[in-house]
């Protein structure tokens, strides 16, 4: 059997900046993964430039049944520290809408700088390598049997991830090692995900397929975002859409302001006033994508002149302009999720090292925990400041 005093079970974000930080600090670290490559999510992230951070990180744009949870590791490892690792590797990376931080070049530069820094700090990784069984010995040491070694450690960090694109390898195992030590779960479902039309709406809206728009989106509990929306053939995407979609419940619908900063009905009075004898098609094209309007607004509406519309006719296109109602039949799931909303229960985590309450040497960092963010680099912030506050304890 082979001891090392730290095992890190994923080699994801999480679990290779974990690998480095405990390295760096003279732990013997190994990183088990049973995947062919190291970071195959970062790799695919951002388009292939990896939203590696946000500039402006804060608690509130995280979901977690503890809302607490996250402040103590985001206050210790901030997103300027890891844009300093990013700066001292050389990466050029630009920034984008809301503060989203990319690389210039490629999503591999961010995977070369982590292996790179456990290479440095000594932290071996083992990759396509499936465990078997892990078990705590009566000395308190974790033992580990795998397909090809038995292994040993005294502390054992799972950052196995959640449920979000099972071809990239994702699967609940970080769940079950939790369960087999007696902790709770929160439910799980999938997160920054799209969403999908009922069959008649689909027939209705599927040949909208790549309008974008700029957008305000508004879920039941009255979270909002404002950004673009995005029709696809199978549903609603876009980023306005994947951020409200961590909010949604099913059965609920959301409301859409098609009109985002503007104020529908000083708009229709201005035309009215302007060009009575402008056709409402016409009026509305100014605003919204000619096949977009022909979609939402009943044909004989829309031949109209603006002046021969009443007054209840003109105060439900302002409704329906600001606050389109809309049930959607579901998300895509899994397949397509960014992110996993539920997993390990916080409360059974310290805030600061990441560690179980009931079970000493045992800890969970990234997404396999009850922690979510915004879309916009916060969830790989997460997994650099949860496997930080990790590799410094373990």
């Amino acid at each position: 059997m082979k001891h090392h005093d730290v095992i890190i079970i994923g080699a994801g974000a999480a679990g290779l900046m974990c690998a480095a930080t405990a390295g760096y600090r003279g732990r013997d670290v190994l990183v088990l993964d049973n995947a062919k490559q190291a970071g195959r999510k970062i790799l695919i992230s951002g388009g292939g430039r990896c939203n590696f951070t946000n500039q402006k990180v804060e608690p509130n744009n995280f979901i977690c049944n503890n809302a607490h949870f996250v402040k103590s590791a985001l206050a210790r490892y901030r997103s300027s520290d890891f844009i300093d690792l990013v700066e001292r590797h050389g990466i050029e990376y630009h920034e984008r809408d809301h503060g989203q931080l990319f690389c210039n070049d490629s999503a591999k530069e961010i995977v070369t700088m982590l292996l790179t820094e456990c290479e440095w700090a000594g932290a071996g990784i083992k990759l396509r390598t499936e465990i078997r069984e892990i078990s705590k010995n009566e000395q308190g040491q974790f033992e580990l049997i795998t397909d090809k070694e038995h292994y040993s450690c005294d502390s054992l960090v799972v950052a196995t991830g959640g449920l979000s694109m099972p071809k990239l390898g994702a699967s609940p195992y970080g769940y079950h090692i939790a369960e087999q030590f007696g902790l709770n779960l929160l439910p799980t479902h999938a997160g920054l995900v799209p969403f999908t039309w009922h069959s008649e709406q689909k027939l209705k809206f599927e040949s909208l397929s790549g309008i974008a728009i700029p957008s305000t989106i508004t879920a039941k509990d009255g979270t909002q975002f404002s950004e673009a929306l995005l029709f696809t053939h199978r549903g609603l995407s876009g980023p306005a859409i994947l951020q409200i979609s961590n909010f949604w419940k099913a059965g609920e619908t959301i409301s859409i302001n098609l009109l985002p900063g503007v104020d529908a009905r000083a708009a229709i009075e201005l035309v009215l006033a302007n060009h009575p004898r402008q056709s409402l098609r016409n009026t509305l094209s100014h605003w919204l994508p000619k096949r977009l309007v022909e979609a939402l607004f009943d044909e004989s509406l829309l031949n109209k002149a603006m002046n021969q519309l009443i007054h209840s006719e003109l105060e439900q296109l302002a409704v329906d302009l600001e606050s389109w109602e809309v049930l959607m039949n579901g998300t895509e799931g899994y397949r397509t999720a960014e992110v996993t909303l539920g997993g390990v229960d916080t409360d059974e985590l310290s805030s600061k090292t990441m560690e179980a309450k009931s079970v000493s040497g045992l800890y969970f960092i990234g997404e396999v925990m009850d922690v979510s963010g915004w879309l916009g680099g916060f969830n790989f912030q997460w997994a650099w400041s949860s496997g930080v506050a990790a590799g410094q304890a373990v």
